[in-house]
């Protein structure tokens, strides 16, 4: 390349003695080149040692100044034993830091392109070292045998170069860990001694200062418990550590760490099994204070607060130095990076862009941090190009001011000095203001009754420590006062005293509430509106986490979208190491309750209508079973084998069927399986195709509705499938053909209406769901022309009201004319016209196309059940119990005559009488009478 040519910058000319030699040592080069050299030289002594020695060999390096200058300098290195290797690593370090230098101040490569050549020098040079001393090693026999890529051993990069950012003087922080997996229990000991000791050697050979230099100062007490640990530990016990006593600065540590030397295939293992560790699956607020005390520590430690100056400032851990920019950006990372792979950047610049693009920084603040970041870092190379001196800080004279400010081409310095001093102080008042903590405010004023509420909290489990009491007293205040200014105060503190005392533990919520305000109106929102959904979210206060992703307002994604997002998640669980299948199963339940959540808070708040959240449950509840049913296959054929046959299917009955459920909805299944013939399944202990497909029913009915750690996600009713109770609880397709079409009760082909296949497993599994379907339509041609069928229904209506009565004034499911009464009437025409109608209005419709109901009272039933469902609909979710107006309160009253577009609780009253009483009046006149010895009292 013409290094002249691509220059953009150098140094202001120097006079020094050492210039002018420089200048004559390089004559015969470009001018532009010689002055850099000369001006360089004047600058620095240090890059002056480097050109005397390599004097020969720069000026066709200058010509070769590109991205394989490494790889050029260290080629024929691999066969070096330790001996030889020290003094060529160290040729190779002058080399590349002399024109890595050039480069930079030439302006010939930018930032990354310096950093990455000396990251790149350091990893491949402590890897060199590490396979020659282990040679050294195996060659004496002190290292047992195994099959391992450099016997196991790996180093992780962290810090700087694990981000592929190493200073122009940088040391380089390792963690030198070995799989132990590699080697037999008897060999153990013995392994782990040899590795130590070539650990150890590998180091010396990098940080040794010989006659020849150094490579690269080596810290190794990055590594766990590091004042009582040796230099190589075990993998296993290093995980162990991390699982017990990691702390946040260690996971800060790992966002940047890379497997950089030896066995990189281990190291990559080991970085997969730590991922729970460093990256959280919930919104980790908590972090900001643990980063804040940090920084409070560090300056502390080093002395570096009080007013900010210039001569001496700390260009790393000062005032608005390089490691604010940092914290700022790894505290980002820490809060949200476990629940969004695409924030875990190792290096800044990218993890600022990372996360301004998810929304997480103003895109220009992290573009105003990024240009302050490059500017630190090119000052802090400077520094220490003087003198390849491993210090942060500024010159405190002027004469070593005017000198770094000559190397950043500046001519001025009282004016470089400002623009530095205005830079640090943007630079802090960004960063300080996330990091520190919100002062306390005055209590508003409040009621005696309100005092008694407040005053038992510090009693309550999620105020048991000191940290989680500190955060709590400084969102306390304004907590209050957005209830004070609710629609129903006294209200919305009662219903947050409830979700107070079931909160388990308060740490991350109440640091999620500091940090975002927004989430205090809403929940202030639920509490004063909502009481079963506050008690929802006291469950599963962890929800909170999805409003804050950027996409819980955004439109529906539809079923396909949510699919592909819980099959990858179950996915990934399965596959880290750490995780399986009880793993796999929170997983679903985090993503299911997150979802109903965000289905529940845009229809509080009037995003969407009843008939849309009846859909969208629906869609979550497909979701979960389609995405669970393959896990729980896995799980049944590592034993017994794959599906026997050509599969099976999982029919969704009533309301999933007719994809209308709520936020309290239970699921009604129905699995059937198809044989094809095969006797038994094939697999270590195989198993009659019956009693394989009954432990997949029973096993998803457990993946379904166990209790597990993150709760539940659905309560299963199998009770819809052939014979009830008694019946198998997967059912062959035979026999289910068979009993249809031979022994099926008439309010079994009614549920047969409703029901939709939802997910499939085996060979034929889509092929046996449209048979199937087939089969469905077949059988409501087949018996809906039965004349019995009308006379079943009105009798089977008159066990219903005899069985359970209405609850409550407000009910609008169970009852004469309610919403019950309506499905069935509507089941039967689709039956009776064998109409493939699901949905409770396109199968009322059915009745008016096959001329079983006139057009006009189809309609009257269709607005009475549109009606009656925006008040089912609002009523589990606000409610967890039968609508009881009085303790609903004055908010959850207005939420539901909202939703059914009544003024007042009379007109409310007034609609649903009349709309029961119509309906009832239609479904009478359309069915035949039938004796009733028991009548119910309306």
């Amino acid at each position: 390349m013409d290094f002249a040519a691509s220059m953009t910058r150098h140094p202001i000319p120097h006079d020094s003695v050492r210039a002018q030699d420089a200048a004559a040592l390089f004559s015969g080069l470009d001018e532009r080149v010689r002055d850099l050299l000369a001006g360089t030289a004047g600058c620095s002594p240090y890059l002056w040692s480097l050109m005397q020695k390599e004097r020969e060999w720069l000026p066709d390096a200058l010509v070769r100044a590109d991205s394989g200058l490494v790889a050029r300098e260290l080629q024929g290195l691999e066969n070096l034993d330790a001996a030889e290797l020290g003094p060529e690593l160290r040729r190779a370090k002058r080399r590349v830091a002399l024109l890595a230098g050039l480069a930079d101040l030439g302006g010939v490569w930018c930032l990354e392109q310096v950093t990455g050549a000396l990251t790149e020098l350091g990893e491949r040079a402590f890897d060199l070292a590490l396979r020659a001393h282990l040679r050294k090693e195996i060659d004496r026999g002190k290292l047992p045998e195994t099959d391992a890529d450099a016997g196991g051993l790996f180093a992780m990069a962290m810090g700087k170069m694990g981000a592929g950012e190493l200073n122009y003087s940088s040391d380089i922080d390792l963690i030198v860990l070995y799989d132990d997996a590699a080697y037999c229990d008897d060999d153990q000991h013995e392994a782990r001694a040899a590795l130590i000791r070539v650990t150890r050697k590998a180091a010396a050979t990098l940080s040794d200062n010989t006659e020849h230099g150094y490579v690269f100062r080596t810290d190794l007490r990055l590594r766990p418990d590091a004042a009582v640990t040796p230099v190589c530990l075990s993998a296993s016990a290093a995980l162990a550590y991390y699982e017990a006593e990691g702390r946040t600065w260690e996971r800060a540590a790992y966002i940047k760490a890379r497997p950089c030397a030896g066995d990189l295939a281990a190291g990559e293992r080991f970085l997969a099994d730590l991922r729970p560790f460093v990256w959280r699956k919930h919104l980790d607020f908590a972090a900001i204070q643990d980063a804040h005390d940090m920084r409070l520590r560090i300056r502390d430690h080093k002395g570096l607060g009080g007013r900010l100056t210039i001569p001496g400032h700390n260009m790393k851990l000062g005032q608005g130095g390089i490691r604010e920019i940092e914290f700022f950006t790894q505290t980002r990372q820490l809060i949200a990076g476990g629940r969004d792979p695409d924030l875990r950047e190792r290096a800044t610049v990218p993890a600022l862009r990372a996360l301004a693009a998810k929304g997480w920084v103003p895109d220009d603040i992290a573009e105003e941090l990024i240009e302050h970041y490059r500017e630190h870092r090119d000052i802090e190379h400077r520094i220490q190009m003087v003198n390849d001196a491993q210090t942060h800080d500024l010159p405190k004279d002027e004469e070593g001011l005017e000198n770094i400010a000559n190397m950043m081409g500046e001519a001025d310095l009282a004016a470089w000095k400002d623009r530095l001093r205005n830079r640090l102080e943007r630079v802090e008042t960004l960063t300080d203001a996330f990091f520190a903590p919100s002062e306390t405010e005055a209590l508003p004023e409040i009621s005696e009754e309100a005092r008694a509420i407040i005053d038992r909290w510090d009693s309550y489990p999620a105020l048991r420590t000191a940290r989680a009491q500190q955060i709590f007293r400084r969102i306390k205040p304004d907590l209050l006062s957005r209830m004070t200014r609710a629609a129903h105060p006294e209200e919305a503190l009662s219903r947050f005293d409830g979700f107070l005392q079931g909160l388990p533990a308060g740490v991350q919520l109440f640091s999620l509430f500091e940090a975002n305000r927004s989430l205090i109106d809403l929940i202030v929102d639920i509490c004063a509106t909502a009481p079963g959904l506050a008690a929802y979210l006291g469950r599963h206060s962890e929800v909170l986490d999805g409003v804050l992703g950027g996409s819980f307002f955004a439109p529906w994604p539809g079923l396909d979208e949510l699919k592909a997002d819980l099959s990858q998640r179950l996915a990934q669980q399965m596959k880290a190491r750490d995780g399986g299948y009880e793993r796999a199963l929170d997983e679903a339940r985090r993503w299911a309750h997150e979802w109903q959540f965000r289905v529940g808070v845009h229809h509080l708040r009037g995003l969407s209508d009843a008939a849309q959240v009846g859909q969208e449950y629906a869609d979550i509840a497909d979701a979960a079973v389609a995405s669970l049913l393959p896990l729980v296959v896995d799980q049944l054929a590592e034993r017994h084998g794959p599906p026997p046959g050509r599969g099976a299917v999982v029919l969704g009955m009533g309301s999933l069927g007719a994809q209308r459920l709520n936020a309290a909805s239970d699921l009604d299944l129905l699995v059937i399986y198809d044989a094809d013939g095969v006797d038994e399944s094939a697999g270590r202990k195989p198993l009659a195709p019956r009693a394989w497909y009954s432990r997949l029913t029973q096993s998803l009915i457990t993946a379904l509705s166990a209790q597990t750690a993150t709760g539940r996600l659905y309560e299963v009713d199998m009770r819809l499938r052939p014979s009830g109770r008694q019946g198998p609880v997967a059912t062959s397709i035979q026999s289910f053909r068979n009993y249809q079409m031979t022994e099926a009760w008439t309010w079994e082909h009614l549920a047969l209406t409703r029901a939709r296949v939802i997910a499939g497993c085996g060979e034929e599994g889509d092929a046996l769901g449209a048979e199937v379907e087939a089969f469905r339509v077949d059988v409501l041609a087949e018996h809906g022309g039965d004349a019995r069928v009308p006379h079943d229904l009105a009798e089977m209506r008159q066990r219903i009201f005899r069985a359970k009565a209405p609850d409550g004034n407000w009910e609008a499911k169970i009852g004469k004319g309610r919403l019950q009464d309506i499905e069935l009437l509507a089941q039967s025409f689709a039956l009776r016209g064998a109409d493939p109608a699901r949905k409770l209005d396109a199968q009322l419709r059915a009745g008016a196309r096959n001329d079983i109901l006139p057009r006009d009272q189809v309609e009257k039933l269709l607005s009475a059940q549109r009606f009656l469902w925006r008040l089912q609909a609002g009523g589990r979710l606000i409610s967890e119990t039968a609508i009881n107006m009085d303790d609903l309160g004055a908010g959850g009253q207005e939420f539901l005559l909202r939703e059914t577009d009544c003024a007042d609780l009379d007109e409310l009253a007034n609609r649903l009488a009349d709309a029961v009483a119509d309906a009832g009046e239609i479904i009478d006149g359309a069915l035949p009478e039938v004796a009733d010895d028991d009548p119910q009292a309306e």
